[in-house]
């Protein structure tokens, strides 16, 4: 088997702890270690852990909680993954085999579409269209998309939701009729449900847990939680495959590290869980106002629908570069990272992250304008007005 680079990742990675201003993060301020062990009664049962091997599904206690915030599951439907990534991994690993198809929903994290032309034959896109309703736009799903890509032949669908990079949170309705081609097709709903917890009105978005026999769910602690470092996250499903995916994780990471499952476990009691999610919130709240006000007053350059969920805001633009080329003037011109839009399936569109300190956004913005500001006369040269350097880095992210 032969995997394509995850290109959103290999920028990242590469990148992000290399520039003065990364607005490419999309999830909050991280908490920090002593926030929950205070919120805990204190340090020394964390200090006094021994650093062994722990239970490789997650603890009970761990799985409890995390069963906890689906309405109907028990610790036999949980498995405790290194991260989200790994659950996404160990999921479609277990559950494709090579002629199978993936439906599966764009613009989007495209970890899960290099999973699914690895380990299965293809990928199949949806999308999420915007659509005005009544006095407001909003990321749609595009039902006739979805009936197109979901086929006899496809084994999952892979939906996040909330979206990333959106911020959009399907319906109750969009939700129905994803599960109503799954039954049709008999295809299993995978989940990434990674955001939930981080909505800007305060609901929680609905789980597609409960809806569906053959619904796994995706999801951490590393965006809503705000504890990206924890490296910790989880799978809830059928208990049976639930146990199948935990033999696929024997193969990988083999269990949590014992630190994260202890840290996890507070973050993850019900009325700390609320806690943490109502910080996500404020964070939100605080920040998405000041970058709105930015890309407003840029309005002929940006355009962009309103995230209901995450700190992050997906925007097209006008500019007469790609976006990867964009991105990498950014980078190596004024070291400001943001993420392409071709790095989610969708061109001439970015996404900035806004849940950072508000005075540091502030200033990586300014750097932004810094380029904006130089590039109306390189309107009709594109590529040619580049750089050699950032020509080269720009090739280089695209292969």
């Amino acid at each position: 088997m032969r995997i394509e680079p995850f290109r959103m990742e290999r920028l990242q990675s590469t990148y992000e702890n290399y520039v003065d201003y990364n607005l490419s993060e999309s999830g909050v301020q991280p908490m920090r270690a002593r926030d929950l062990l205070q919120q805990a009664g204190g340090a020394e049962p964390f200090l006094s852990a021994e650093l062994g091997y722990i239970q490789s599904n997650g603890t009970e206690e761990l799985r409890d909680r995390i069963a906890a915030f689906y309405a109907g599951a028990v610790r036999d439907n949980v498995l405790v993954t290194n991260g989200g990534s790994e659950a996404n991994y160990t999921a479609f690993w277990s559950l494709l085999e090579r002629r199978d198809r993936v439906a599966f929903m764009l613009p989007n994290y495209l970890q899960a579409w290099g999973l699914a032309r690895a380990f299965g034959s293809a990928a199949d896109a949806f999308r999420l269209v915007p659509r005005r309703e009544g006095n407001a736009t909003r990321w749609a799903l595009d039902v006739e998309s979805l009936r197109r890509a979901v086929t006899r032949k496809t084994r999952v669908i892979l939906v996040t939701n909330p979206n990333n990079p959106t911020g959009a949170i399907l319906t109750e309705e969009e939700m129905e009729e994803i599960v109503r081609a799954a039954r049709t097709s008999g295809a299993f709903i995978v989940a990434d449900e990674i955001y939930r917890g981080a909505e800007i009105s305060g609901t929680t978005t609905p789980t597609f847990w409960g809806r569906y026999d053959r619904v796994l769910i995706t999801s951490g602690l590393s965006k809503a939680f705000g504890l990206p470092g924890l490296r910790i996250g989880w799978v809830v499903g059928p208990a049976a495959l639930v146990k199948r995916l935990w033999s696929c994780r024997d193969y990988t990471t083999i269990a949590p590290a014992v630190l994260s499952d202890y840290l996890a476990r507070i973050a993850l009691e019900p009325e700390r869980r609320e806690a943490i999610f109502a910080r996500t919130r404020s964070i939100i709240r605080t920040n998405l106002p000041v970058l709105e006000s930015w890309m407003r007053a840029r309005a002929d350059v940006f355009g962009y629908v309103p995230p209901q969920a995450g700190a992050i805001l997906f925007a097209r633009y006008t500019l007469p570069l790609g976006s990867v080329a964009l991105v990498e003037t950014l980078r190596v011109e004024k070291s400001v990272l943001i993420v392409p839009g071709d790095q989610f399936g969708m061109a001439r569109h970015i996404r900035i992250g806004f849940g950072s300190d508000t005075d540091y956004m502030r200033r990586g913005l300014a750097r932004i304008d810094e380029t904006l500001a130089g590039l109306p006369g390189k309107r009709r040269v594109a590529r040619r007005g580049l750089s050699p350097e950032v020509r080269r880095a720009a090739r280089g992210a695209s292969s």
